[in-house]
């Protein structure tokens, strides 16, 4: 299981530089996918340590957090990313709603939301 969670770990903070290169590079769409994936990845490396087993294959960050036993822990502000997050690791994947999707990912939005999934990242990151 110590393998199971460093590996989540480690893919978690490449996650967050990949959302970071995506950002200056201006894909927004991507910002806020690949901020999905440092929660959820993050989330499973929690799991694991909580729970002593191979997290489940589900990428729903808030069934994640509440399997783990974290989410009662969550602040108001950690659940409102969590709800922010939460479709944009479907709505990225498929083309019919892309557009729509892009024009409210703007830089603003795309920088609040990196800087909350970084602090949430290392806050559970504190509690492994």
């Amino acid at each position: 299981m110590v393998d199971q969670k460093k590996y989540w770990i480690e893919i978690a903070q490449y996650d967050i530089d990949t959302a970071r290169v995506m950002f200056n590079g201006k894909r927004f769409l991507y910002v806020g996918f690949m901020c999905h994936q440092v929660i959820e990845k993050i989330l499973k490396a929690y799991f694991v340590q909580t729970m002593n087993e191979t997290p489940p294959y589900i990428h729903n960050l808030t069934v994640l957090a509440k399997k783990s036993g974290i989410y009662a822990a969550f602040s108001e502000e950690q659940k409102d990313l969590i709800d922010i997050l939460e479709p944009l690791n479907i709505e990225a994947r498929y083309p019919t709603t892309k557009e729509k999707l892009m024009q409210s990912l703007n830089k603003e939005k795309c920088e609040s939301i990196l800087q909350k999934t970084e602090v949430l990242f290392l806050w559970i990151k504190t509690k492994l």
